[in-house]
Protein backbone atom coordinates (compact mmCIF):
# COMPACT_ATOMS: atom_id res chain seq x y z
CA UNK A 1 0.00 0.00 0.00
CA UNK A 2 1.00 3.65 -0.42
CA UNK A 3 2.12 4.92 2.99
CA UNK A 4 3.50 8.34 2.02
CA UNK A 5 3.12 10.46 -1.10
CA UNK A 6 5.30 13.52 -1.72
CA UNK A 7 4.45 15.89 -4.59
CA UNK A 8 6.46 18.96 -5.57
CA UNK A 9 5.73 21.51 -8.33
CA UNK A 10 2.80 19.77 -10.02
CA UNK A 11 0.13 22.22 -11.21
CA UNK A 12 -1.02 24.29 -8.27
CA UNK A 13 0.68 21.90 -5.84
CA UNK A 14 3.80 23.55 -4.44
CA UNK A 15 5.17 21.04 -1.93
CA UNK A 16 2.74 18.51 -0.50
CA UNK A 17 3.22 15.39 1.64
CA UNK A 18 0.39 13.11 2.72
CA UNK A 19 0.36 9.86 4.69
CA UNK A 20 -2.23 7.28 3.63
CA UNK A 21 -3.46 4.31 5.62
CA UNK A 22 -4.86 0.82 5.21
CA UNK A 23 -8.53 0.50 4.35
CA UNK A 24 -10.67 3.07 2.53
CA UNK A 25 -9.01 6.48 2.10
CA UNK A 26 -11.50 9.11 0.90
CA UNK A 27 -10.36 12.36 -0.73
CA UNK A 28 -12.86 15.20 -1.01
CA UNK A 29 -12.75 18.93 -1.61
CA UNK A 30 -14.05 21.67 -3.82
CA UNK A 31 -13.67 21.58 -7.59
CA UNK A 32 -10.25 22.82 -8.75
CA UNK A 33 -8.58 22.33 -5.37
CA UNK A 34 -6.14 19.74 -6.75
CA UNK A 35 -7.77 16.36 -6.09
CA UNK A 36 -7.19 15.10 -9.61
CA UNK A 37 -3.60 16.40 -9.49
CA UNK A 38 -2.96 14.06 -6.57
CA UNK A 39 -4.37 11.07 -8.44
CA UNK A 40 -2.49 12.24 -11.53
CA UNK A 41 0.74 12.28 -9.55
CA UNK A 42 0.13 8.67 -8.51
CA UNK A 43 -0.40 7.86 -12.19
CA UNK A 44 2.94 9.53 -13.02
CA UNK A 45 4.92 7.41 -10.54
CA UNK A 46 3.14 4.40 -12.04
CA UNK A 47 4.78 5.24 -15.38
CA UNK A 48 1.95 7.34 -16.81
CA UNK A 49 2.37 10.15 -19.30
CA UNK A 50 3.61 13.51 -18.13
CA UNK A 51 3.19 16.84 -19.90
CA UNK A 52 5.57 19.78 -19.34
CA UNK A 53 2.47 21.93 -18.83
CA UNK A 54 1.97 20.10 -15.51
CA UNK A 55 5.14 21.69 -14.07
CA UNK A 56 4.18 24.48 -11.68
CA UNK A 57 4.48 27.94 -13.22
CA UNK A 58 7.84 29.53 -12.49
CA UNK A 59 9.51 26.23 -11.57
CA UNK A 60 12.05 24.19 -13.54
CA UNK A 61 10.96 20.68 -12.57
CA UNK A 62 8.33 18.45 -10.98
CA UNK A 63 9.08 15.71 -8.48
CA UNK A 64 6.85 12.91 -7.21
CA UNK A 65 7.92 10.33 -4.66
CA UNK A 66 6.03 7.56 -2.91
CA UNK A 67 6.85 5.15 -0.13
CA UNK A 68 5.02 1.88 -0.65
CA UNK A 69 4.74 -0.96 1.82
CA UNK A 70 4.49 -4.24 -0.07
CA UNK A 71 6.32 -7.12 1.62
CA UNK A 72 5.14 -9.59 -1.03
CA UNK A 73 6.92 -7.70 -3.82
CA UNK A 74 10.26 -9.01 -5.09
CA UNK A 75 11.61 -5.44 -5.41
CA UNK A 76 10.89 -4.39 -1.81
CA UNK A 77 13.54 -3.74 0.83
CA UNK A 78 12.27 -4.86 4.24
CA UNK A 79 8.79 -4.58 2.76
CA UNK A 80 9.29 -0.96 1.66
CA UNK A 81 9.63 0.37 -1.87
CA UNK A 82 10.61 3.97 -2.60
CA UNK A 83 9.58 5.13 -6.06
CA UNK A 84 10.35 8.55 -7.51
CA UNK A 85 10.09 10.40 -10.80
CA UNK A 86 11.54 13.79 -11.70
CA UNK A 87 10.80 15.73 -14.88
CA UNK A 88 12.47 18.98 -15.99
CA UNK A 89 11.32 21.69 -18.39
CA UNK A 90 14.30 20.99 -20.65
CA UNK A 91 13.04 17.44 -21.19
CA UNK A 92 15.49 15.71 -18.84
CA UNK A 93 13.83 13.16 -16.58
CA UNK A 94 14.64 10.27 -14.28
CA UNK A 95 12.79 7.37 -12.66
CA UNK A 96 14.06 5.51 -9.62
CA UNK A 97 13.04 2.44 -7.66
CA UNK A 98 14.81 2.15 -4.31
CA UNK A 99 17.41 4.65 -5.56
CA UNK A 100 18.18 2.67 -8.72
CA UNK A 101 17.62 4.38 -12.07
CA UNK A 102 15.06 2.61 -14.25
CA UNK A 103 13.33 3.32 -17.55
CA UNK A 104 9.71 4.48 -17.69
CA UNK A 105 8.70 1.07 -19.05
CA UNK A 106 10.48 -0.70 -16.19
CA UNK A 107 8.75 1.62 -13.73
CA UNK A 108 5.37 0.94 -15.32
CA UNK A 109 5.92 -2.82 -15.31
CA UNK A 110 6.90 -2.84 -11.64
CA UNK A 111 4.05 -0.56 -10.49
CA UNK A 112 1.41 -2.47 -12.46
CA UNK A 113 1.98 -5.29 -9.97
CA UNK A 114 1.33 -2.98 -7.00
CA UNK A 115 -1.17 -0.23 -7.92
CA UNK A 116 -4.30 -0.42 -10.07
CA UNK A 117 -5.42 3.08 -11.00
CA UNK A 118 -8.90 3.75 -12.37
CA UNK A 119 -9.20 7.30 -13.74
CA UNK A 120 -12.28 9.22 -14.81
CA UNK A 121 -11.88 8.08 -18.40
CA UNK A 122 -10.73 4.52 -17.86
CA UNK A 123 -14.28 3.23 -18.30
CA UNK A 124 -13.85 4.11 -21.96
CA UNK A 125 -11.55 1.09 -22.25
CA UNK A 126 -14.61 -1.07 -21.73
CA UNK A 127 -16.09 0.42 -24.90
CA UNK A 128 -13.17 -0.97 -26.91
CA UNK A 129 -13.78 -4.68 -27.65
CA UNK A 130 -10.06 -5.16 -28.33
CA UNK A 131 -9.44 -4.64 -24.59
CA UNK A 132 -11.99 -7.22 -23.43
CA UNK A 133 -9.76 -10.24 -23.98
CA UNK A 134 -7.16 -8.78 -21.60
CA UNK A 135 -9.77 -8.54 -18.82
CA UNK A 136 -10.81 -12.16 -19.33
CA UNK A 137 -7.22 -13.43 -19.52
CA UNK A 138 -6.35 -11.47 -16.39
CA UNK A 139 -9.23 -13.19 -14.59
CA UNK A 140 -8.05 -16.64 -15.76
CA UNK A 141 -4.52 -15.81 -14.60
CA UNK A 142 -1.77 -18.42 -14.33
CA UNK A 143 -3.97 -21.18 -15.75
CA UNK A 144 -3.76 -19.48 -19.12
CA UNK A 145 -0.46 -17.63 -18.85
CA UNK A 146 1.81 -20.59 -19.61
CA UNK A 147 -0.19 -21.47 -22.70
CA UNK A 148 -0.12 -17.84 -23.84
CA UNK A 149 3.64 -17.69 -23.44
CA UNK A 150 4.06 -20.87 -25.49
CA UNK A 151 1.62 -19.56 -28.11
CA UNK A 152 3.36 -16.17 -28.32
CA UNK A 153 6.67 -17.87 -29.14
CA UNK A 154 4.95 -19.86 -31.91
CA UNK A 155 3.16 -16.74 -33.14
CA UNK A 156 6.49 -14.92 -33.39
CA UNK A 157 7.92 -17.87 -35.33
CA UNK A 158 4.80 -18.01 -37.52
CA UNK A 159 5.07 -14.29 -38.33
CA UNK A 160 8.77 -14.65 -39.10
CA UNK A 161 8.19 -17.60 -41.46
CA UNK A 162 5.45 -15.72 -43.29
CA UNK A 163 7.77 -12.76 -43.71
CA UNK A 164 10.55 -15.05 -44.97
CA UNK A 165 8.18 -16.54 -47.52
CA UNK A 166 7.14 -13.08 -48.62
CA UNK A 167 10.74 -11.94 -48.83
CA UNK A 168 11.53 -15.07 -50.84
CA UNK A 169 8.86 -14.23 -53.43
CA UNK A 170 6.62 -17.10 -52.49
CA UNK A 171 4.00 -15.50 -54.72
CA UNK A 172 4.69 -16.54 -58.35
CA UNK A 173 3.49 -13.26 -59.83
CA UNK A 174 5.67 -11.28 -57.44
CA UNK A 175 8.57 -13.58 -58.22
CA UNK A 176 8.15 -13.03 -61.99
CA UNK A 177 7.88 -9.26 -61.56
CA UNK A 178 10.99 -9.16 -59.42
CA UNK A 179 13.00 -11.28 -61.87
CA UNK A 180 12.00 -9.04 -64.78
CA UNK A 181 13.10 -5.97 -62.88
CA UNK A 182 16.41 -7.45 -61.73
CA UNK A 183 17.25 -8.78 -65.19
CA UNK A 184 16.54 -5.38 -66.70
CA UNK A 185 18.79 -3.68 -64.16
CA UNK A 186 21.55 -6.25 -64.63
CA UNK A 187 21.44 -5.88 -68.42
CA UNK A 188 21.50 -2.08 -68.19
CA UNK A 189 24.65 -2.14 -66.06
CA UNK A 190 26.39 -4.86 -68.08
CA UNK A 191 25.77 -3.10 -71.40
CA UNK A 192 27.39 0.04 -69.99
CA UNK A 193 30.70 -1.86 -69.43
CA UNK A 194 31.75 0.48 -66.65
CA UNK A 195 35.37 0.65 -65.55
CA UNK A 196 36.64 1.85 -62.19
CA UNK A 197 38.34 5.24 -62.61
CA UNK A 198 36.89 6.04 -66.04
CA UNK A 199 34.59 8.77 -64.73
CA UNK A 200 37.54 10.75 -63.39
CA UNK A 201 39.40 10.25 -66.67
CA UNK A 202 36.43 11.45 -68.70
CA UNK A 203 35.97 14.46 -66.43
CA UNK A 204 39.60 15.41 -67.03
CA UNK A 205 39.16 15.03 -70.78
CA UNK A 206 36.06 17.17 -70.74
CA UNK A 207 37.92 19.81 -68.76
CA UNK A 208 40.67 19.79 -71.36
CA UNK A 209 38.16 20.20 -74.19
CA UNK A 210 36.51 23.12 -72.42
CA UNK A 211 39.95 24.78 -72.11
CA UNK A 212 41.38 23.59 -75.46
CA UNK A 213 42.35 27.04 -76.87
CA UNK A 214 44.08 28.12 -73.70
CA UNK A 215 45.87 24.78 -73.46
CA UNK A 216 47.03 24.91 -77.04
CA UNK A 217 48.52 28.40 -76.72
CA UNK A 218 50.30 27.58 -73.47
CA UNK A 219 51.62 24.21 -74.63
CA UNK A 220 52.96 25.71 -77.88
CA UNK A 221 54.74 28.42 -75.90
CA UNK A 222 56.25 25.85 -73.52
CA UNK A 223 57.30 23.58 -76.38
CA UNK A 224 58.97 26.45 -78.23
CA UNK A 225 60.73 27.74 -75.11
CA UNK A 226 62.06 24.32 -74.14
CA UNK A 227 63.33 23.35 -77.62
CA UNK A 228 64.66 26.71 -78.76
CA UNK A 229 66.05 28.18 -75.57
CA UNK A 230 66.24 25.86 -72.59
CA UNK A 231 67.75 22.75 -74.21
CA UNK A 232 70.14 24.81 -76.32
CA UNK A 233 71.26 26.84 -73.31
CA UNK A 234 71.92 23.77 -71.20
CA UNK A 235 73.81 22.17 -74.11
CA UNK A 236 76.14 25.22 -74.29
CA UNK A 237 76.69 25.05 -70.54
CA UNK A 238 77.66 21.37 -70.81
CA UNK A 239 80.24 22.10 -73.54
CA UNK A 240 81.84 24.84 -71.43
CA UNK A 241 82.03 22.60 -68.35
CA UNK A 242 83.64 19.84 -70.41
CA UNK A 243 86.48 22.23 -71.20
CA UNK A 244 87.34 22.68 -67.53
CA UNK A 245 86.38 19.31 -66.04
CA UNK A 246 90.07 18.42 -65.68
CA UNK A 247 90.55 21.36 -63.33
CA UNK A 248 89.05 19.57 -60.34
CA UNK A 249 86.46 17.12 -59.05
CA UNK A 250 83.97 19.87 -58.26
CA UNK A 251 83.66 20.69 -61.98
CA UNK A 252 83.20 17.04 -62.85
CA UNK A 253 80.35 16.76 -60.28
CA UNK A 254 78.58 19.82 -61.63
CA UNK A 255 78.98 18.54 -65.19
CA UNK A 256 77.34 15.24 -64.20
CA UNK A 257 74.43 17.06 -62.56
CA UNK A 258 73.94 19.27 -65.60
CA UNK A 259 73.97 16.32 -67.99
CA UNK A 260 71.30 14.54 -65.90
CA UNK A 261 69.18 17.66 -65.97
CA UNK A 262 69.69 17.88 -69.73
CA UNK A 263 68.35 14.34 -70.26
CA UNK A 264 65.36 15.02 -67.92
CA UNK A 265 64.46 18.18 -69.77
CA UNK A 266 64.78 16.44 -73.11
CA UNK A 267 62.29 13.82 -71.88
CA UNK A 268 60.02 16.55 -70.60
CA UNK A 269 60.19 18.35 -73.95
CA UNK A 270 59.13 15.18 -75.78
CA UNK A 271 56.15 14.73 -73.36
CA UNK A 272 55.13 18.34 -73.86
CA UNK A 273 55.29 17.89 -77.60
CA UNK A 274 52.97 14.88 -77.41
CA UNK A 275 50.58 16.70 -75.05
CA UNK A 276 50.54 19.69 -77.38
CA UNK A 277 49.31 17.42 -80.17
CA UNK A 278 46.57 16.05 -77.88
CA UNK A 279 45.04 19.49 -77.35
CA UNK A 280 43.33 19.18 -80.72
CA UNK A 281 39.79 17.78 -80.10
CA UNK A 282 37.13 17.21 -82.69
CA UNK A 283 33.38 17.62 -82.03
CA UNK A 284 32.71 13.88 -82.31
CA UNK A 285 35.15 13.11 -79.48
CA UNK A 286 33.52 15.78 -77.33
CA UNK A 287 30.03 14.31 -77.93
CA UNK A 288 31.25 10.82 -77.07
CA UNK A 289 32.65 12.03 -73.76
CA UNK A 290 29.45 13.94 -72.88
CA UNK A 291 27.23 10.96 -73.76
CA UNK A 292 29.37 8.59 -71.74
CA UNK A 293 29.30 10.85 -68.70
CA UNK A 294 25.52 11.24 -69.03
CA UNK A 295 25.19 7.45 -69.01
CA UNK A 296 27.37 7.16 -65.91
CA UNK A 297 25.36 9.89 -64.10
CA UNK A 298 22.10 8.12 -65.01
CA UNK A 299 23.34 4.81 -63.62
CA UNK A 300 24.61 6.52 -60.47
CA UNK A 301 21.16 7.98 -59.79
CA UNK A 302 19.65 4.49 -60.01
CA UNK A 303 22.21 2.14 -58.58
CA UNK A 304 24.89 3.87 -56.52
CA UNK A 305 26.83 7.03 -55.88
CA UNK A 306 30.04 5.72 -57.48
CA UNK A 307 31.04 3.30 -60.23
CA UNK A 308 32.35 0.97 -57.53
CA UNK A 309 28.91 1.05 -55.86
CA UNK A 310 27.16 0.36 -59.17
CA UNK A 311 29.39 -2.64 -59.87
CA UNK A 312 28.77 -3.88 -56.31
CA UNK A 313 25.02 -3.56 -56.91
CA UNK A 314 25.41 -5.53 -60.14
CA UNK A 315 27.09 -8.37 -58.23
CA UNK A 316 24.33 -8.26 -55.57
CA UNK A 317 21.46 -8.50 -58.06
CA UNK A 318 23.28 -11.28 -59.93
CA UNK A 319 23.30 -13.25 -56.68
CA UNK A 320 19.64 -12.39 -56.02
CA UNK A 321 18.60 -13.52 -59.51
CA UNK A 322 20.37 -16.83 -58.95
CA UNK A 323 18.71 -17.15 -55.54
CA UNK A 324 15.20 -16.46 -56.91
CA UNK A 325 15.74 -18.97 -59.72
CA UNK A 326 16.57 -21.62 -57.12
CA UNK A 327 13.97 -20.68 -54.46
CA UNK A 328 11.45 -23.42 -55.05
CA UNK A 329 13.05 -25.85 -52.63
CA UNK A 330 13.75 -23.15 -50.02
CA UNK A 331 10.15 -21.92 -50.14
CA UNK A 332 8.83 -25.46 -50.00
CA UNK A 333 10.80 -26.07 -46.80
CA UNK A 334 9.45 -22.81 -45.30
CA UNK A 335 5.88 -23.80 -46.21
CA UNK A 336 6.31 -27.18 -44.52
CA UNK A 337 7.66 -25.48 -41.37
CA UNK A 338 4.88 -22.91 -41.50
CA UNK A 339 2.24 -25.63 -41.66
CA UNK A 340 3.78 -27.45 -38.68
CA UNK A 341 3.79 -24.19 -36.69
CA UNK A 342 0.14 -23.51 -37.59
CA UNK A 343 -0.88 -26.96 -36.40
CA UNK A 344 0.84 -26.38 -33.04
CA UNK A 345 -0.79 -22.95 -32.77
CA UNK A 346 -4.22 -24.38 -33.57
CA UNK A 347 -3.83 -26.97 -30.82
CA UNK A 348 -2.92 -24.33 -28.23
CA UNK A 349 -5.67 -22.00 -29.51
CA UNK A 350 -8.24 -24.74 -28.96
CA UNK A 351 -7.01 -25.24 -25.41
CA UNK A 352 -7.01 -21.51 -24.69
CA UNK A 353 -10.46 -21.11 -26.24
CA UNK A 354 -11.82 -23.90 -24.07
CA UNK A 355 -10.49 -22.20 -20.95
CA UNK A 356 -11.78 -18.81 -22.03
CA UNK A 357 -15.28 -20.16 -22.64
CA UNK A 358 -15.37 -21.95 -19.31
CA UNK A 359 -13.89 -19.07 -17.34
CA UNK A 360 -15.89 -16.53 -19.35
CA UNK A 361 -19.06 -18.08 -18.00
CA UNK A 362 -17.71 -17.94 -14.44
CA UNK A 363 -16.59 -14.32 -14.93
CA UNK A 364 -20.06 -13.39 -16.22
CA UNK A 365 -21.73 -14.96 -13.18
CA UNK A 366 -19.42 -13.21 -10.73
CA UNK A 367 -19.85 -9.82 -12.42
CA UNK A 368 -23.64 -10.23 -12.47
CA UNK A 369 -23.57 -10.82 -8.72
CA UNK A 370 -21.52 -7.67 -8.23
CA UNK A 371 -23.84 -5.66 -10.51
CA UNK A 372 -26.82 -6.73 -8.43
CA UNK A 373 -25.04 -5.43 -5.34
CA UNK A 374 -24.29 -2.19 -7.21
CA UNK A 375 -28.00 -1.50 -7.83
CA UNK A 376 -28.13 -3.08 -11.28
CA UNK A 377 -30.22 -6.15 -10.34
CA UNK A 378 -31.72 -6.62 -13.80
CA UNK A 379 -28.44 -6.36 -15.67
CA UNK A 380 -27.18 -9.48 -17.40
CA UNK A 381 -23.51 -9.30 -18.29
CA UNK A 382 -22.06 -11.92 -20.62
CA UNK A 383 -18.73 -12.75 -22.24
CA UNK A 384 -19.08 -13.67 -25.91
CA UNK A 385 -16.26 -15.59 -27.60
CA UNK A 386 -16.11 -16.10 -31.35
CA UNK A 387 -13.44 -17.65 -33.56
CA UNK A 388 -11.49 -15.47 -35.95
CA UNK A 389 -10.12 -16.62 -39.30
CA UNK A 390 -6.56 -15.43 -38.80
CA UNK A 391 -4.13 -15.71 -35.92
CA UNK A 392 -3.54 -12.74 -33.64
CA UNK A 393 -1.16 -12.27 -30.73
CA UNK A 394 -3.97 -13.54 -28.45
CA UNK A 395 -4.85 -16.57 -30.57
CA UNK A 396 -7.97 -17.10 -32.63
CA UNK A 397 -10.49 -15.89 -30.05
CA UNK A 398 -12.38 -12.62 -30.30
CA UNK A 399 -13.75 -11.67 -26.88
CA UNK A 400 -16.49 -9.07 -26.47
CA UNK A 401 -18.56 -8.05 -23.47
CA UNK A 402 -22.33 -7.83 -23.89
CA UNK A 403 -24.95 -6.59 -21.44
CA UNK A 404 -28.68 -6.33 -21.09
CA UNK A 405 -29.68 -3.67 -18.53
CA UNK A 406 -33.47 -4.10 -18.64
CA UNK A 407 -35.72 -7.14 -18.46
CA UNK A 408 -37.09 -8.21 -21.85
CA UNK A 409 -34.30 -6.65 -23.91
CA UNK A 410 -31.63 -8.56 -25.79
CA UNK A 411 -27.97 -8.36 -24.87
CA UNK A 412 -25.97 -5.87 -26.91
CA UNK A 413 -22.34 -4.69 -26.94
CA UNK A 414 -21.47 -2.38 -24.05
CA UNK A 415 -20.86 0.57 -26.37
CA UNK A 416 -24.49 0.46 -27.49
CA UNK A 417 -26.07 0.06 -24.07
CA UNK A 418 -24.38 1.46 -21.01
CA UNK A 419 -24.64 5.03 -19.70
CA UNK A 420 -21.78 6.80 -17.90
CA UNK A 421 -23.00 5.78 -14.44
CA UNK A 422 -23.59 2.22 -15.58
CA UNK A 423 -20.13 2.02 -17.12
CA UNK A 424 -18.55 3.11 -13.83
CA UNK A 425 -20.42 0.40 -11.96
CA UNK A 426 -19.60 -2.25 -14.57
CA UNK A 427 -15.93 -1.30 -14.32
CA UNK A 428 -16.12 -1.43 -10.51
CA UNK A 429 -17.75 -4.85 -10.72
CA UNK A 430 -14.96 -6.10 -12.98
CA UNK A 431 -12.30 -4.57 -10.71
CA UNK A 432 -13.95 -6.23 -7.71
CA UNK A 433 -13.90 -9.64 -9.36
CA UNK A 434 -10.37 -9.22 -10.66
CA UNK A 435 -9.22 -8.04 -7.23
CA UNK A 436 -9.77 -11.58 -6.00
CA UNK A 437 -7.12 -12.84 -8.44
CA UNK A 438 -4.90 -9.75 -8.76
CA UNK A 439 -1.92 -9.30 -6.49
CA UNK A 440 -2.09 -5.50 -6.46
CA UNK A 441 -2.14 -4.02 -2.97
CA UNK A 442 -3.67 -0.61 -3.83
CA UNK A 443 -6.72 0.37 -5.87
CA UNK A 444 -7.13 4.03 -6.83
CA UNK A 445 -10.46 5.45 -8.06
CA UNK A 446 -10.92 8.96 -9.43
CA UNK A 447 -14.58 10.03 -9.16
CA UNK A 448 -16.05 6.55 -9.57
CA UNK A 449 -19.45 8.03 -8.65
CA UNK A 450 -19.76 10.19 -11.80
CA UNK A 451 -23.25 10.00 -13.27
CA UNK A 452 -24.72 7.92 -10.42
CA UNK A 453 -27.88 8.40 -8.38
CA UNK A 454 -27.80 8.51 -4.59
CA UNK A 455 -28.90 4.90 -4.25
CA UNK A 456 -26.25 3.71 -6.69
CA UNK A 457 -23.60 5.79 -4.94
CA UNK A 458 -24.52 4.16 -1.63
CA UNK A 459 -24.06 0.73 -3.22
CA UNK A 460 -20.72 1.76 -4.71
CA UNK A 461 -19.58 3.03 -1.31
CA UNK A 462 -20.46 -0.28 0.30
CA UNK A 463 -18.56 -2.15 -2.42
CA UNK A 464 -15.47 0.05 -1.96
CA UNK A 465 -15.69 -0.61 1.76
CA UNK A 466 -15.75 -4.35 1.13
CA UNK A 467 -12.73 -4.19 -1.19
CA UNK A 468 -10.82 -2.08 1.34
CA UNK A 469 -10.89 -4.91 3.86
CA UNK A 470 -8.29 -6.78 1.81
CA UNK A 471 -6.67 -4.01 -0.25
CA UNK A 472 -5.90 -0.34 0.28
CA UNK A 473 -8.38 1.88 -1.59
CA UNK A 474 -7.88 5.56 -2.45
CA UNK A 475 -10.98 7.27 -3.80
CA UNK A 476 -11.83 10.81 -4.88
CA UNK A 477 -15.56 11.39 -4.58
CA UNK A 478 -18.30 14.01 -4.61
CA UNK A 479 -20.79 11.60 -3.06
CA UNK A 480 -21.77 11.92 0.59
CA UNK A 481 -22.73 8.24 0.68
CA UNK A 482 -19.26 7.16 -0.43
CA UNK A 483 -17.47 9.73 1.75
CA UNK A 484 -19.34 8.39 4.77
CA UNK A 485 -17.76 4.96 4.24
CA UNK A 486 -14.20 6.23 4.63
CA UNK A 487 -11.86 4.77 7.20
CA UNK A 488 -9.74 7.87 6.70
CA UNK A 489 -11.01 11.08 5.15
CA UNK A 490 -8.84 13.81 3.65
CA UNK A 491 -9.94 17.30 2.70
CA UNK A 492 -8.16 19.00 -0.19
CA UNK A 493 -8.31 22.79 -0.38
CA UNK A 494 -6.54 25.64 -2.09
CA UNK A 495 -5.47 29.07 -0.97
CA UNK A 496 -4.02 32.15 -2.65
CA UNK A 497 -0.90 33.82 -1.28
CA UNK A 498 0.47 36.76 -3.18
CA UNK A 499 0.01 35.90 -6.82
CA UNK A 500 0.20 32.11 -6.44
CA UNK A 501 -2.27 29.36 -5.62
CA UNK A 502 -1.37 26.53 -3.24
CA UNK A 503 -2.99 23.14 -2.62
CA UNK A 504 -3.26 21.78 0.91
CA UNK A 505 -4.46 18.42 2.24
CA UNK A 506 -5.61 17.61 5.73
CA UNK A 507 -6.64 14.37 7.39
CA UNK A 508 -9.98 15.04 9.10
CA UNK A 509 -10.97 14.06 12.60
CA UNK A 510 -14.44 12.61 13.19
CA UNK A 511 -16.16 15.96 13.77
CA UNK A 512 -14.56 17.35 10.62
CA UNK A 513 -15.64 14.25 8.66
CA UNK A 514 -19.27 14.88 9.71
CA UNK A 515 -19.02 18.52 8.59
CA UNK A 516 -17.47 17.53 5.24
CA UNK A 517 -20.19 14.93 4.57
CA UNK A 518 -22.79 17.58 5.42
CA UNK A 519 -21.14 20.04 3.03
CA UNK A 520 -21.10 17.47 0.21
CA UNK A 521 -24.72 16.42 0.74
CA UNK A 522 -26.36 19.84 1.06
CA UNK A 523 -23.79 22.47 0.17
CA UNK A 524 -24.16 24.09 3.62
CA UNK A 525 -23.13 22.74 7.01
CA UNK A 526 -26.53 23.06 8.66
CA UNK A 527 -27.78 21.23 11.73
CA UNK A 528 -30.06 19.05 9.60
CA UNK A 529 -27.23 18.32 7.17
CA UNK A 530 -24.97 17.32 10.05
CA UNK A 531 -27.64 15.00 11.49
CA UNK A 532 -27.99 13.40 8.08
CA UNK A 533 -24.20 13.06 7.85
CA UNK A 534 -24.14 11.33 11.24
CA UNK A 535 -26.79 8.86 10.06
CA UNK A 536 -24.75 8.11 6.93
CA UNK A 537 -21.67 7.67 9.08
CA UNK A 538 -23.45 5.27 11.43
CA UNK A 539 -24.67 3.22 8.47
CA UNK A 540 -21.08 2.76 7.29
Amino acid sequence: MITTLHIKNVGIIDDLTVDFNEGLNILTGETGAGKTLIIGSIAIICGGRFSKEMIRKGEEFSFIEANIYCPESSISMDGNIIVSREIHLNGRSSCKINGRLVTVNELKEAMNQIIDLHGQHDSQLLLNPAEHISYLDSFIGDKLQKQKEEYEKLFEQYTSLKQDLKNNYGDEQEKARKLDLLNYQLNEIEVAKLKVGEEEELENQRKCIQNAEKLKQSMNAIDEELNENVIGGISNCIRNLEKIEDCGEIYQEKLAILKNSYYDIQELARDISYMKDETDFDEETQNEIENRLDLIYSLKRKYGSTIEAILKYKDDISEEIEKIQNLEQINENIKIELEKTKQKMNTICEEMSKQRKEQGQILSEKINKELAILEMPNAKFSVTITKQESFTVNGLDKVEFFICTNIGEEAKPLVKIASGGEMSRIMLAIKTVLASVDKVSTLVFDEIDTGMSGKASKAVGEKLKTISKTQQVLCITHSASIAAKGDYNYYISKKVQGEKTYTDIKELNEDEVIEEIARISSGDITKIAKEHAKELRKAS
